[in-house]
């Protein structure tokens, strides 16, 4: 069977695509590889990967992380950095389940997201629930994305719990509004994962304490809401983005 290939992108950097994109391949690769319990602590496989992760940003961070990963002990899953568009065309070709591919910060480099699009299942589009994501992602949306006819669902990423609800209910209306697809996992904002690349760690190889354990539960959920393996049987539900519009 064809790799499923989900493409995230957003031409607005700083909305956490290489975060999204890196930690949705570790805990679907958790998943997919029958782990017991793929929020514990994960070890680096010892077998071909059900997931494979590509950067095609020029500026090369999700790169940089992967080797400070293998460093510290080795990534659960395959990584590799493609800087030609034409390249992106095989990805077909290749044995695995899911190929998740990281896009650049913004369109100047048009042509390589264009030919990952060419080749994409679908398309994750993060944003962080703040008026300053809204006008980049309507032009990521409306002018790249939709006019292709591409599958895709807006995740709301980066949300600081302590700023209270106002701006993620103003966020998750927005995109309502906007009529967009939008997935009901928020991924919330923690120091782990701002920490995680220069510590050389992904979301499942985060230690064993609690507020770890929640930051893992956020990228299971979402890996699980977008069908990458497994069931969310067992997983604390969360109040979600649907819910949120719905309240306010």
């Amino acid at each position: 069977m064809p790799a499923k290939i989900h493409v995230v992108a957003n031409q607005k950097g700083g909305v956490g695509k290489t975060t999204l994109a890196v930690n949705l391949g570790a805990v679907a690769h958790a998943v997919l590889s029958g782990e017991n319990n793929p929020l514990k602590a994960a070890t680096p496989q010892d077998g071909p990967s059900p997931v494979l992760v590509v950067s095609t940003d020029p500026q090369g961070s999700s790169v940089w992380w992967s080797g400070r990963v293998k460093e510290n002990g080795g990534l659960p899953f395959d990584f590799s950095q493609v800087d030609d568009p034409k390249l992106l065309g095989r990805l077909r070709t290749l044995n695995y389940a899911h190929i998740i591919v990281d896009t650049p910060g913004s369109l100047e480099d048009d042509r390589i997201l264009q030919a990952a699009l060419d080749q994409c299942d679908d398309v994750i589009v993060p944003m962080t629930p703040e008026p300053l994501s809204y006008e980049p992602t309507r032009l990521t949306i409306n002018q790249v994305v939709a006019p292709r006819g591409i599958p895709y669902r807006v995740v709301v990423n980066n949300w600081d719990p302590r700023d209270g609800l106002t701006d993620l209910q103003q966020t998750a209306k927005f995109i309502a509004a906007c009529g967009w697809p939008m997935c009901d996992t928020v991924v919330r904002r923690y120091k782990l994962h701002t920490r995680a690349s220069a510590e050389g760690q992904v979301v499942t190889q985060y230690p064993k304490n609690r507020t770890a354990s929640e930051a893992r539960e956020d990228f299971l959920r979402l890996a699980l809401e977008l069908g990458y393996g497994g069931s969310p049987a067992g997983v604390p539900r969360q109040a979600g983005a649907q819910a949120l519009v719905e309240e306010g």
